[in-house]
């Protein structure tokens, strides 16, 4: 049973830095979400958590045990979105990310988000991905000619829509930054507030 304290809640005021749009859904992952939203809070950037519909996600957390070749997933905390893609206004936000976990499967077809992304990019905002978020940026088609990273099983999602995986923590490709993974979201986001502080 879902209880209040149980529930994260984006309780961030409304700064003179901006806003940045933070994409989730069910099947998002905690660390790949909530690192960034705490990192550009304490950098006095507004965190819009924004998802299919405006409603409490339920995370989840992956981690490899010893002897497996794939992630295990176990459930993780709820999280309340502040709002729904199709009331996205992409003008109104300094910059865009896309969280990793399984979500992103599902949610880059939404073509509400496809075109904010598309928006974000097209105004040369800064623009990023951790993990499965790169398919999201894949569907909306704004890493055609980039180079990315993402996580390995991600690789061919990436390089078939035009992109150069290039592997490592995170690369920087104009006002694009990707991730490959949780381990990777201090330098993930030290390269994206570079960007939104530029």
């Amino acid at each position: 049973m879902k209880t209040e304290a149980s529930t994260i809640r984006s309780n961030a005021p409304e700064t003179s830095r901006g806003k940045v749009l933070l994409v989730i859904g069910d099947a998002t992952e905690v660390i790949d979400t909530l690192y960034p939203w705490m990192r550009l809070q304490e950098a006095s950037y507004q965190v819009v958590l924004a998802a299919p519909e405006k409603r409490t996600y339920s995370m989840v957390q992956h981690q490899r045990p010893e002897g497996w070749d794939i992630t295990q997933e176990s459930p993780g905390y709820l999280i309340d979105a502040d709002i729904a893609f199709a009331d996205v206004r992409p003008e109104e936000y300094a910059g865009l990310l896309v969280s990793g976990g399984r979500a992103p499967e599902y949610l880059r077809y939404d073509q509400h988000l496809v075109e904010a992304v598309q928006w974000i990019a097209a105004a040369g905002r800064p623009l990023g991905s951790v993990c499965h978020g790169i398919e999201v940026l894949a569907t909306a088609g704004v890493i055609h000619g980039k180079q990315i990273t993402t996580v390995p099983k991600c690789q061919f999602d990436a390089e078939v829509c035009g992109a150069t995986y290039m592997g490592g923590p995170v690369v920087v490709d104009g006002q694009l930054v990707t991730a490959r993974g949780a381990r990777d979201g201090w330098q993930w986001m030290r390269e994206f507030l570079k960007l939104l502080d530029g």
